[in-house]
């Protein structure tokens, strides 16, 4: 069964940098393109960056410049560098695999910043 598993959420203060990974189960990077969601408390879940199978990679206005996201094809894993962080930032942030038709989500992993 494909799955994404991520990791690297916590606490952090304002102005600091979290590393998420999100690790996937079989060959789902051949496959499918890769993102980052989050989603904050009394909010929709919203598009943060995503990246391509081609390459090309996508960030919402309010992470640019801040936020990197990456993808190591050997590892199977996506990774999204959040620096500069802001109390706005503060959800819980959710991997996604997706492809025509098929939206493949991790469980999730919270980061909270502190002012």
């Amino acid at each position: 069964q494909e799955q994404l598993v991520g990791a690297g959420g916590g606490l952090v203060q304002a102005g600091g940098a979290l590393r998420l990974s999100c690790a996937a189960s079989g060959n789902l990077f051949s496959r499918y393109d890769m993102g980052w969601y989050r989603q904050a408390p009394g909010n929709q879940r919203e598009m943060v960056a995503t990246f391509t199978r081609g390459g090309q990679t996508n960030y919402a206005d309010s992470v640019k410049g801040r936020f990197t996201i990456s993808r190591d094809n050997t590892k199977n894993t996506v990774y999204l560098q959040m620096n500069g962080l802001k109390p706005d930032d503060t959800a819980v942030y959710y991997c996604i695999a997706r492809r025509i038709f098929i939206e493949i989500w991790g469980q999730g992993t919270l980061v909270t910043v502190s002012s």
